[in-house]
């Protein structure tokens, strides 16, 4: 793999470069992080996005992905961070998506791609419950046949934007008999169904992103079921690869850590820069090695991607290192705030800096508490490395 860039590449990475700057607007960016105006600023950046063709990058050419390579996939990624622009909301584009193009029917597939892909369906994703987290095999809502139609009745949390959801793709119980896995079967339900009532959960962070989903007698036409009935954990695993895959952050984490060189950089009260600090710079160095080595590891996995392979275990070391990592940068984005006494008036520009970045620290750092645990809890992810890379 060679880390220098291609004419071609350096040329995508100018394109890429000049639409973040043309498009992803102040403007825009102010709404997408308001709560009153996310979801439809979210929907216009994403439509955006689709025009240009790259909303749904990496999905099939034939369902209207684009050919990118491995490197032509991380500068886009290293561009969306490097403008503060953000990636799509994952769970229809980059969650349910490769389900639906890998195991759907072709009417499920006309159906429900399209919509997907320009952003005029939102999705929600229906797996963990009250009983069933990382557990997720022990999972008890159930999906009785009835006719045409299942009856779904339980409930579901952790529902990320289960508020916004036009649709939820759900992992039921269709059987008791075997193992717990085999007995769970992949239904798409509409959220505007009769018995599905969704209610909010106020994370740490205090913002809503975050719902319980109750569904009572909720009739869910057996054509919405993707694939075979009680083979829903076998299109789940596929889909978690896909989903820890996008949970490393390393355009994330590279963006934060250039904010947290530009707020050490600043003195406060003639006292020296934390950036002069010795100490600070070892800490510093670490973290950004420690981020280096991940995108190395995220461009391996995108290389095997393009072979044809499908993110496996690699997936879960994605996901265990990236958050981690995050962690660890909202963990010294946190300590530099709190150095300079975190939210200070605006008063004049460095200190308008600081006013900003302490009140982002603080909501990253506390939102961040969770990166660990969703996606398949870190314990977790361990469990399957040993298994599949030490053979435990």
């Amino acid at each position: 793999m060679y880390a220098k860039f291609s004419d071609a590449e350096l040329a995508f990475q100018s394109e890429v470069r000049s639409f973040m700057r043309d498009n992803y607007t102040p403007e825009l960016d102010a709404r997408i992080n308001h709560p009153d105006t996310f979801k439809e600023a979210s929907i216009e950046w994403q439509k955006c996005l689709d025009r240009q063709g790259w909303a749904a990058h990496g999905w099939p050419v034939e369902h209207g992905g684009q050919p990118w390579t491995a490197t032509q996939k991380y500068i886009y990624s290293t561009e969306l961070a490097a403008a503060g622009a953000p990636d799509v909301v994952p769970m229809g584009i980059k969650m349910v998506a490769p389900v639906l193009y890998s195991y759907a029917s072709d009417e499920q597939k006309q159906r429900f791609l399209p919509p997907t892909k320009a952003s005029d369906i939102w999705w929600c994703q229906g797996y963990s419950e009250p009983g069933a987290g990382s557990d997720l095999a022990a999972l008890q809502t159930k999906a009785v046949r009835d006719g045409d139609d299942y009856l779904v009745t339980g409930t579901k949390i952790w529902t990320t934007y289960a508020q916004y959801a036009d649709w939820i793709f759900c992992l039921v119980r269709t059987s008791n008999e075997g193992k717990p896995q085999q007995g769970i079967s992949f239904l798409l339900i509409d959220m505007k169904s009769p018995g599905v009532t969704v209610s909010p959960i106020i994370s740490i962070d205090d913002e809503h992103h975050l719902n319980e989903v109750s569904f009572d007698n909720v009739r869910v036409p057996v054509s919405n079921r993707i694939g075979e009935e009680n083979q829903g954990w076998t299109y789940a695993k596929a889909l978690l690869t896909y989903e820890r895959t996008a949970l490393s952050g390393v355009g994330y984490c590279k963006r934060t850590l250039a904010t947290i060189r530009e707020m050490a950089a600043q003195s406060h009260n003639q006292s020296p820069s934390l950036l002069s600090s010795p100490d600070f710079q070892a800490r510093l160095a670490d973290v950004e090695m420690d981020v280096m080595a991940l995108e190395f590891l995220e461009l391996r996995v995108l290389s095997a991607i393009d072979s044809g392979s499908a993110p496996g275990m690699e997936s879960s070391l994605l996901k265990l290192k990236g958050t981690e990592m995050q962690q660890a940068v909202q963990s010294l984005q946190w300590d530099v705030a709190a150095s300079f006494g975190g939210v200070l008036p605006a008063e004049h520009g460095a200190e308008a800096l600081w006013q900003s970045s302490g009140n982002m620290a603080r909501r990253s750092y506390m939102f961040g508490r969770a990166s660990t645990i969703y996606g398949g809890s870190n314990e977790v992810q361990r469990n399957i490395i040993a298994k599949f890379a030490l053979g435990l």
